[in-house]
């Protein structure tokens, strides 16, 4: 955990790549990508099917504690539109429970534009709470301040031993982009271009490590 403070609120970094909002116990996650290991097999490219449990898995262990009211999750939360109809067995199970038991919401991606109502919880295109606008993909000309997913941020540190890649959150001015919570997530060099341009500008990478928050300049 490590605190992160953002327009104004206090937040914390909570398992490396979730986002906790105590003011509104809320815990903001971004492209769990549900069903993607039974995506890939469907095309031949078999994986082991347990993603969906170990990433709802985490989720389940943050809200119990955090005592967690409201989850969001940020987009792409499966993986592609047929993603909630393979969902199954335990893991169908625990996001129906976690549904029932909290004011869960879908913030709706690029890879699951269309979700289900038989989901559970609520969905919506993009959200405003407490000021702050929640969506997928960052708008260049938002003025308010702006959370979204997308992007999967990484950055890569080099240390005495070796260079470590690790899930991060950029951000600069009013945006702060989520790294992927999902467990087959893969990333995108926080200093790529197109994260630069969804931040209108070079910003920072931030890190948290055994509770403090790093910071990288972009």
């Amino acid at each position: 955990m490590a605190a992160l403070a953002f327009a104004g609120r206090a937040f914390d970094i909570v398992d490396r790549t979730g986002l906790w909002w105590g003011a509104r116990r809320a815990l903001i996650v971004a492209d769990l990508h549900l069903e993607k290991a039974s995506w890939f097999a469907a095309r031949g490219q078999m994986l082991p099917p347990y993603d969906s449990l170990a990433t709802l898995e985490r989720i389940a262990a943050l809200v119990a504690q955090r005592d967690a009211r409201e989850i969001w999750c940020l987009g792409d939360n499966f993986h592609d539109g047929d993603g909630p109809a393979r969902l199954g067995g335990a893991a169908q199970t625990l996001l129906a429970s976690l549904c029932a038991a909290h004011d869960w919401h879908w913030i709706t991606g690029n890879h699951d534009a269309a979700l289900p109502a038989t989901i559970g919880g609520s969905v919506h295109d993009q959200a405003e709470c407490d000021g702050l606008v929640l969506r997928h993909i960052a708008d260049p000309g938002e003025t308010a301040p702006e959370l979204s997913g997308h992007y999967h941020p990484k950055i890569r540190v080099e240390t005495r031993a070796r260079g470590v890649s690790r899930p991060c959150f950029a951000t600069r001015g009013n945006k702060l982009i989520l790294p992927a919570f999902g467990a087959l997530t893969g990333g995108l060099d926080a200093r790529h271009p197109e994260i630069s341009s969804a931040l209108g500008g070079k910003g920072e990478a931030l890190l948290a490590v055994r509770g403090q928050l790093l910071r990288f300049a972009l």
